[in-house]
């Protein structure tokens, strides 16, 4: 067994850290844009008199960061080379997010709103995959150059992670003699929404609540006739660009449908892997920062004269958390090589419940040792002067995004315990009520 990194993910990792410190530490330096990133973070970034959106100085110079990023060759680099990627595998992926959550706060990457050098972009595989011609020459070249920006709509205000349920609904309707679909409903999460161009909107088309056949997506512009941006739902790690979005009789002609119709979900889990697997590598290196913060500041803080790192009640917390950190970060790396050798579909049906292992648990991972590195640092740590509040706020809703920890987990129990998954246990068949068996 060899744990070493392949040499060019290593070659690559100094790569990055070359650009970043060439180009990206001197754009966040220059005109106090390190507002942004110390304790006046949270001021700087949102639009408090505009419903609490992200300000646009804000969104600008994560713009300029891409830019540069995507100049140099990076941006891209997890796409395929016929979109001006680099083919990134999983475990590059994986690699690079732990190593630049692993940095702290920045501009290189910093996830509230999703942003890093190193970008994901998962909607263009979609549409590599589900698109016809026509909406692959729009939106692919649009996502990558700027001039398409297409949000998510999925869950609804009474529908979360129970998606086969939803209330909005598409029917077939003809306006002026050309045929599409009537779309009635609302979302929730909408993120984006306030730049979006378009939303991929998840309607049913057929079939009864719970059916998970019968939802089908629609790409419907954002400024669509009777399509609303209700409100914008202020969070735990502001800013916002969480809206809830009514959809009340939007049409759209027949090509706005996006993939299989009657069959939305596929396109809804169609990049739930890789982003899992990427995202708790994010969740992995922040967790590392904090761990490696805490154990700094407790070896130079001196209170009653020595070193609060003598104190076993300062060092167990951290050594479990840092015990946690070294075997995650294995598990992380395996799950995601064993990524780069399945095909998506193998994936879904060998490994789901290796990366909710590694997603649920890095998520909750990172909110213990955010909270640790604040204990031990006392007052500053809970002060904003540290990134410790910041890193609990932003990584605490992957606990509930990109399924909640509670639908992961009992998708591994299911695994285990043979109700689903290749190790499925067939049911015995309930006994025929006409044959004369008794019970």
């Amino acid at each position: 067994m060899d744990f070493e990194l392949p040499a060019e993910i290593t070659d690559y990792l100094a790569e990055l850290d070359a650009f970043i410190a060439a180009e990206i530490v001197p754009l966040q330096a220059q005109d106090d844009n390190e507002r942004f990133f110390d304790h006046r973070r949270e001021w700087a970034r949102t639009d408090f008199d505009n419903g609490g959106l992200p300000r646009h100085e804000w969104e600008a110079l994560l713009g300029e960061a891409k830019r540069r990023a995507d100049k140099a060759g990076h941006l891209r680099f997890a796409l395929p080379a016929e979109f001006g990627g680099k083919d990134g595998s999983n475990l590059a992926m994986a690699v690079i997010r732990e190593h630049f959550a692993a940095k702290g706060l920045g501009l290189h990457n910093d996830l509230q709103n999703e942003h890093s050098i190193v970008a994901n972009y998962p909607q263009v595989l979609m549409f590599r995959d589900f698109g016809t011609q026509a909406q692959k020459d729009e939106f692919i070249a649009g996502m990558l150059d700027g001039g398409r920006s297409v949000c998510f709509g999925l869950t609804e205000p009474e529908h979360g992670s129970d998606a086969t349920h939803m209330d909005t609904i598409a029917e077939p309707q003809t306006r002026d003699g050309q045929p599409g679909w009537r779309i009635h409903g609302e979302k929730m999460w909408t993120t984006g929404m306030h730049v979006a161009t378009h939303v991929m909107v998840f309607a049913r088309t057929s079939g009864e609540a719970g059916d998970a056949r019968g939802i089908s997506c629609f790409l419907v512009p954002a400024e669509a006739p009777g399509v609303k941006v209700e409100e914008y739902l202020w969070t735990f790690n502001m800013p916002t660009d969480h809206p809830r979005v009514s959809f009340t009789d939007v049409w759209v002609a027949e090509d706005a449908l996006f993939g299989p119709l009657g069959g939305g979900l596929e396109l809804a889990q169609h990049f739930v892997h890789e982003n899992r697997i990427r995202q708790a590598a994010s969740s992995l290196g922040a967790a590392d920062f904090c761990v490696r913060e805490a154990v700094k500041y407790a070896r130079e803080r001196k209170p009653f004269g020595k070193p609060l790192a003598v104190n076993q009640a300062i060092q167990f917390p951290l050594v479990e958390l840092a015990t946690q950190v070294e075997m995650l970060r294995l598990m992380i790396r395996k799950t995601a090589w064993e990524m780069d050798r399945m095909s998506k579909p193998e994936v879904a049906s060998k490994l789901s419940d290796r990366v909710s292992m590694c997603n649920y648990w890095a998520n909750r991972l990172v909110c213990q040792a955010a909270d640790t590195a604040m204990q031990v640092h006392g007052g500053m740590g809970y002060s904003r002067h540290k990134p410790f509040e910041h890193i609990y706020r932003h990584h605490r809703r992957y606990r509930i995004t990109e399924g909640a920890e509670e639908i992961q987990m009992r998708k591994i129990a299911a695994w285990m315990f043979g109700f689903a998954g290749p190790n499925k246990v067939a049911r015995a068949p309930k006994p025929d009520a006409s044959s004369g068996a008794k019970a």
